[in-house]
């Protein structure tokens, strides 16, 4: 982090952020000079993923700079002031640590094979740090640190209290045994715990792509069993356990039912569906999912049972079309049985890319930088939803913006999977589930709330026909026990979701951006963030 400020310090102000003058500009001047999207992109338009991350924080960076300035409450010059801000602004946008291991592991066949693997940390304005931990041959450094950084704003953008952070390890899943797996998941835990890299309060990894509730489970026994053995709150090491670890109820399905809250807060506001031409609600709504995992397949289970209809999916490999609209439980139990959705009987196979398919809304969840300026052109649907982290190159949402079409970003619309893993970190450190400890209180009130309704009836009309029912609606008969870890859980999620997408649409009318919710969130982030560095000061500066 050191070197990396002072090789910003030495660059001057200019290098990352708008000067003053360009600050001056009218709003939509402004917007057309600060987008940095020539920044963000090569001509190629397959920026570097940890670039192009820096290039859309630059872009809300630019726009906010200003406001910041104006609202320091302090004795300082005007210049000092955005001396402060622009300083502030460069201690957020880098990745403060990256550890990258190397060890070595024994395979089945006696054969040995070095490991790589790891794990960045954006920020600790916030701490623990939270990201997950994916199993890819595709992990590198620059994709950590992008994706490390995304945590950092999408934590400030739903308000939980985490710093960023991003673990990979470069294996494909398919070529090792379950074994071998494990090998590799307890030696990696192992190595980040000698470097200070997790740890309740320190820095907590959660599930990714190719992992799951086991190898959290494996991470959080491997942490407790060596340098968490002292440690009460070990097993808060780690989020998206198994229940019987210390999981919580409503997990799995957190970034797949995020996904759907935050699809729901946009397609029922009226004002935003007048802009792209659409009607409010999901009703007779087609969309098209790329990716069928653990994302795809809860998002499009909520999507379905909200009135909308899944047109076509698409995985690795191979494209599936039904413009009448797929079933999401015969297509998981298809998959379950053959480990394909391609030949899934009540579909036929599409030819071509899906993602431009005819649609209402497109939803990529598989991987980064598929929407880009050679396809962004021939996409149909009206909105997109970010359901992956990064799938839209800057000169894609640049098209998009021009095309009228609602891209809804990913640094919120996924954030439904820390939001709950936050739930599951507090579960953890206070060592009782959801409930527990009102579940009985609740369902005996609400039970003497009905008999005090039907003792005042039959005191004031007499119980001349005998007494006088009072029957709970079945919406209240359904909550008349009390909410279950589940029911809070998927209130808090539903209730994070919607108050983040109002602040979003605040800010969009704030700063006029219109269908630019990208460059919202961003500065959504970075003054919640901000606020934090301002209000705690910088130590040994």
């Amino acid at each position: 982090m050191y070197r990396y400020l002072g090789e910003l310090l030495t660059r001057g102000a200019g290098g990352l952020l708008a000067p003053a003058a360009d600050s001056a500009l009218p709003v939509s001047a402004s917007l057309l000079r600060h987008r940095g999207y020539s920044q963000a992109a090569d001509r190629g338009d397959d920026p570097n993923f940890f670039t192009m991350v820096e290039g859309f924080f630059d872009r809300g960076a630019a726009i906010v700079e200003d406001k910041l300035v104006e609202d320091l409450k302090t004795r300082e010059t005007p210049e000092q002031k955005r001396k402060k801000v622009r300083g502030i602004l460069r201690v957020i946008k880098p990745c403060n640590h990256v550890l990258s291991v190397s060890f070595p592991i024994r395979r089945d066949s006696g054969e040995w094979e070095v490991i790589e693997g790891y794990r960045a940390q954006h920020s600790q304005h916030r701490t623990p740090c939270k990201g997950g931990i994916r199993y890819s041959t595709e992990v590198s450094m620059d994709e950590v640190k992008a994706l490390a950084s995304l945590m950092t704003y999408k934590c400030a953008i739903v308000d939980v209290p985490f710093g960023g952070a991003k673990a990979g390890v470069k294996i494909n899943t398919k070529n090792y045994t379950d074994a071998e797996l494990e090998k590799i998941t307890r030696r990696f835990t192992i190595e980040l715990a000698k470097k200070g890299f997790i740890g309740p309060g320190i820095d907590v990894p959660a599930p990714d792509m190719s992992t799951g509730e086991r190898e959290m489970s494996w991470i959080a026994d491997t942490f407790a069993s060596t340098m968490g053995h002292y440690d009460i709150n070990a097993y808060a090491c780690v989020t998206g356990k198994p229940i019987s670890q210390g999981g919580i109820h409503g997990r799995i399905s957190a970034t797949g039912r995020g996904v759907f809250h935050g699809i729901e807060n946009f397609i029922n506001d009226a004002s935003y569906m007048s802009q792209i031409g659409m009607c409010p609600g999901f009703k007779d709504k087609t969309f098209v999912i790329q990716g069928f995992g653990n994302v795809g397949l809860h998002t499009m289970r909520y999507l379905h049972r909200f009135g909308a209809k899944c047109v076509g999916i698409a995985e690795m490999d191979g494209s599936i079309w039904n413009p009448n609209g797929m079933d999401p439980k015969e297509l998981e139990d298809y998959k379950m049985a053959n480990g394909t959705i391609v030949g899934f009987p009540d579909s036929t196979p599409y030819e071509g890319n899906i993602l431009e398919a005819d649609c209402d809304i497109l939803i990529p969840a598989a991987s980064e930088k598929q929407l880009t300026k050679s396809n962004a052109h021939r996409i149909k649907a009206k909105i997109i939803a970010e359901g992956a982290n990064g799938p839209t190159t800057p000169e894609a949402d640049r098209i998009f913006l021009e095309r009228n079409i609602l891209v809804i970003p990913d640094m919120y619309l996924n954030a439904g999977g820390v939001t709950v893993s936050y739930f599951e970190w507090l579960k953890n450190l206070n060592h009782v589930s959801y409930g527990r400890l009102t579940f009985k209180y609740e369902r005996d009130s609400n039970y003497h709330l009905l008999m005090s309704v039907q003792e005042s009836l039959e005191k004031k009309f007499g119980k001349h026909g005998g007494s006088i029912p009072v029957v709970p609606t079945s919406e209240f008969q359904a909550r008349i026990a009390g909410a279950s870890e589940k029911d809070i859980v998927h209130s808090g999620l539903a209730y994070t979701m919607e108050r983040s997408a109002r602040q979003i649409m605040q800010t969009a009318n704030k700063y006029q951006l219109g269908l630019d919710l990208r460059t919202a969130a961003y500065v959504n982030a970075i003054e919640k963030i901000f606020k934090v560095y301002s209000d705690s000061g910088l130590i040994l500066t």
